[in-house]
């Protein structure tokens, strides 16, 4: 199979991986649960792995990563944790459901939300967050890039807005970490949620949120942390704080050795292997009759992903012939991103997305491209 569903999980993983998680299944105990030799090795690899996110993503502290299952997971405790009753939240027309379902449940419980709006292409208009600023603003919530057009948010504007308002900053890198560039100290934000299965090429079951110093995030679960046990109440310190529960020390033990291999590489040398393969596609693509490509490919930061529709075919439709006929796995329909699709036209006909990882190939890329122009020549066949 041609796989290019990689935004929502990448399926080749660095072949070390597999052999790390393998290794920590016949050989760790539970970290932080024990003075053995079994706990003691997943307390190391646990500790090594917030090393490693930390320095990748510009967290000040080590101990200010705390892991979760994903980063959904993640942007629940962060919103649910910062933000309240009365508050006012400012986020926009690109997230996922992932932020989206927090911040409307938030809003059932009396808080206000507004959303910067997208256009019809799917750009953000950035002078929204100036005009739905109100005085009772505390926080921006907003994704690094839109998993389903690949385009980026302009950090650096965003950061400096929420800075010059006092405003929390709350980043979604669901798409983006490992693969375009996070400094979260640089770039004034106060929490980076993300998950290990996507860009950053771990098992499923990992991710986490880095915290800038100082930040106080009320828990989202609570229970044993194997500290102070005899205590009512959570452990006030990170990351124990927002780690209640067994941690997945075999996942993590795979994560870390997927940021080994990213160390390796280089972000950036990885980011222009899956841009050139997604741009590669694109240029194939864009012209043909009757397909409509959705996103802005002028920026060079950017997610690798290029989301279309063939005429009026349902997406569905669309995936399922590239799935029997050409063995090409995508992702079509909603993509957990309603409001961007309500803004692009979308919304009842859905889209098919391609995305990349730095393991495909341009023969690949070349054959899924041949694909859609197959299909796009029948469907104007009748």
């Amino acid at each position: 199979m041609i796989y290019l569903d990689n935004a929502a999980t990448t399926r080749t993983k660095p072949p070390a991986v597999a052999r790390a998680v393998l290794e920590a299944l016949s050989s760790y105990g539970s970290c932080g649960r024990g003075g053995h030799e079994g706990a003691l090795s997943a307390a190391r690899t646990v500790y090594g792995t917030r090393e490693k996110i930390a320095a990748l993503l510009g967290c000040p502290r080590a101990d200010h990563v705390c892991f979760t299952q994903n980063s959904t997971q993640a942007l629940n405790t962060a919103i649910s944790g910062l933000l309240g009753p009365g508050d006012h939240i400012l986020s926009t027309d690109l997230e996922h459901n992932s932020v989206l379902r927090p911040l409307y449940r938030l809003r059932e419980r009396g808080a206000a939300v507004d959303f910067v709006p997208a256009d019809e292409r799917g750009q953000l208009d950035y002078g929204g967050f100036d005009r739905l600023l109100r005085p009772e603003t505390k926080a921006v919530v907003c994704t690094h890039a839109s998993n389903l057009t690949g385009d980026a948010v302009d950090l650096e504007r965003v950061g400096r807005f929420a800075r010059a308002h006092g405003l929390l900053l709350i980043l979604d890198a669901s798409q983006t970490a490992g693969v375009l560039p996070i400094d979260m100290a640089a770039q004034g934000m106060d929490v980076v949620c993300f998950t290990g299965h996507k860009s950053l090429m771990g098992p499923q079951g990992t991710g986490g949120l880095c915290l800038r110093e100082g930040l106080e995030i009320r828990p989202f679960a609570v229970g044993g942390t194997g500290v102070q046990s005899y205590s009512e109440t959570q452990p006030a310190e990170y990351p124990t704080r927002l780690e209640a529960g067994t941690l997945n020390g075999h996942g993590l033990a795979g994560l870390s050795a997927a940021l080994d291999f990213l160390a390796e590489t280089g972000p950036e040398a990885v980011h222009a292997r899956e841009d050139a393969l997604a741009r590669r596609f694109y240029e194939a693509v864009r012209d043909l009759p009757g397909v409509t490509v959705y996103g802005d490919f002028g920026p060079s930061l950017r997610a690798p992903i290029v989301t279309l529709n063939i005429g009026e075919l349902d997406s569905a439709e669309v995936s399922d012939e590239l799935a029997e006929r050409f063995d090409i796995a995508t992702r079509p329909g909603a993509h957990c991103a309603p409001r961007l699709h309500r803004a692009l036209g979308t919304e009842k006909q859905g889209a098919v997305r391609f995305s990349w990882s730095c393991f495909n190939t341009e023969a690949e890329t070349d054959a899924a491209a041949e694909a859609v122009a197959v299909l796009a020549r029948e469907a104007a066949e009748g």
